[in-house]
């Protein structure tokens, strides 16, 4: 379990770090991804973004459980 939680650690830190070269990419603005701005109040809401990674980590994860 420790092992797991340490890369899932690591791997917040290498998308942290590389968060700025993602963005020019288009990641975490995708169509499906909610955005709302109201005069001074803006709520982003990631549902694609965050399906897309969901789809990602479960791939990596069943690939290092075989």
């Amino acid at each position: 379990m420790s092992r797991v939680l340490i890369i899932i650690g690591l791997a917040f830190v290498v998308i942290g770090i590389l968060w700025p070269w993602l963005a020019r990419l288009g990641l975490g603005r995708l169509p499906g991804d909610i955005l709302i701005e109201r005069g001074n109040f803006s709520i982003y809401i990631p549902i694609t973004t965050g399906l897309l990674f969901s789809i990602v980590l479960s791939v990596m994860f069943w690939l290092f459980s075989r």
